[in-house]
């Protein structure tokens, strides 16, 4: 998935993981974008500080069914 798609899935309230479920994309209240791990609560952006370097390869983001 391309960074935009994964913003729009996300925004349109699908649930979009990074590898495996236990990874989900999420959006904070500020409007920033993260990975979340969700067994421990820890995260990193979705992107790399430019904002266009994903944090991950894309084809490794899916949307969950």
């Amino acid at each position: 998935m391309t960074l935009e798609e994964i913003k729009t899935a996300v925004e349109a309230g699908k649930h979009v993981c990074w590898k495996h479920a236990g990874y989900q994309v999420v959006k904070d209240s500020r409007g920033e974008w993260y990975i979340l791990c969700t067994s421990n609560d820890n995260a990193i952006g979705l992107t790399w500080r430019d904002g266009i370097t994903m944090s991950g390869r894309p084809d490794d983001f899916k949307v969950l069914p």
